[in-house]
């Protein structure tokens, strides 16, 4: 099996590809299969999306893999007013979406509740398959899984607040 280990900047050839949700670019140690038909595993240094366009190779080199981001089911939220753009950008990181964020443009994996959330503000937002590449996040190096449970909490696990007792 093809073990592809580290990430390389460019490279003469590139001898296939892999396509892959942003769930599966997450993760560093995955069984993916090429999209020739190859199986491959990936062994990659932790804390890092893969991005579509990336190089893999494996240990010795002599093997090249071209990251692609599958298309997926996003929504995607398009406005030319940078007001509203960043309006919605507030509320959806408020909700700690992970957010492909563009000129004019946002995008999130499909949710109905903030396709609705969305629409209350007066925007358009338009169910697609369409590759999703999140930002990665100030503290995080990927996008993490959401709920939409009304309890939310930003409670940091290391800051013990002074008891009133």
């Amino acid at each position: 099996m093809i073990v592809l280990t580290r990430r390389i900047e460019a490279a003469d050839r590139v001898d296939g590809t892999v396509t892959l949700d942003v769930d599966s670019r997450i993760k560093s140690r995955l069984r993916v299969t090429l999209d020739d038909g190859r199986e491959a595993g990936l062994m990659l240094d932790r804390g890092h999306l893969l991005r579509g366009g990336e190089l893999l190779a494996d240990a010795a080199g002599s093997l090249v893999v071209r990251v692609l981001a599958a298309p997926e089911r996003v929504s995607t939220m398009r406005c030319d007013d940078p007001h509203l753009l960043a309006r919605a950008a507030y509320h959806l990181g408020n909700r700690h979406v992970p957010l492909q964020i563009e000129p004019g443009l946002l995008r999130y994996q499909h949710d109905h509740v903030l396709d609705d959330m969305l629409r209350g503000l007066g925007l358009t937002v338009e169910a697609e398959q369409a590759p999703f590449e999140p930002e990665a996040g100030a503290y995080q190096s990927a996008p993490h899984s959401h709920n939409h449970s009304h309890e939310h909490s930003h409670d940091h696990p290391f800051v013990r607040l002074p008891s009133h007792a």
